[in-house]
């Protein structure tokens, strides 16, 4: 798959030394008429592409379609192509690695518009995540406001905005 981007953290001045611990994600980008299927999440006043990490051994495709419908309750998942991917390295805040290297896998796919009942993990919910069907464009102006005026954003923000943006562009 094409990598889309290589992202640095900016407290990631060096490679060099530090021990890496790589994590395999995906991203869903479902799109029905003028709106595209996010979370948005309130602790982080952000909006988000559904996905998460794969589980280990788990294929690409599969992890996919797990993460898509337990965070939004989307059923009838088809189509599904590949976008590309988004390489970023991070901290790490465990003892164990300095440093996490986050590939995340993007997709492509059709679902039903109206959505069956999530299933998320305790600090999806407690951080105040929902899925919503939202103009793209509106999300994206949201989130660079959030980036330019917010003291919550997570470091998540940055790749979503990126992602955002090249999917309006490309006219999905």
């Amino acid at each position: 798959m094409q990598i889309l981007k290589t992202h640095y953290h900016p407290e990631v001045k060096t490679l060099d030394n530090k021990s890496i611990f790589t994590r395999l994600a995906t991203r869903s980008i479902a799109i029905s008429g003028s709106s595209i299927l996010l979370l948005y999440t309130e602790r982080y006043e952000d909006y988000s592409l559904p996905g998460g990490g794969l589980d280990i051994g788990e294929d690409k495709i599969t992890g996919m379609m797990r993460e898509l419908s337990e965070e939004t309750g989307a059923v009838d998942i088809k189509n599904i192509k590949p976008f590309g991917a988004y390489e970023e390295y991070r901290p790490w805040y465990k003892p164990e690695y300095d440093i996490q290297h986050m590939i995340s896998y993007c997709y492509t796919c059709e679902v039903n518009k109206e959505l069956g009942i999530s299933r998320m993990e305790s600090y999806e919910t407690k951080n105040g995540m929902k899925a919503v069907w939202t103009n793209i464009h509106e999300a994206i102006e949201h989130n660079i406001k959030t980036m330019a005026t917010s003291e919550k954003k997570g470091m998540s923000i940055e790749r979503e905005t990126f992602l955002l943006k090249l999917i309006a562009e490309s006219k999905l």
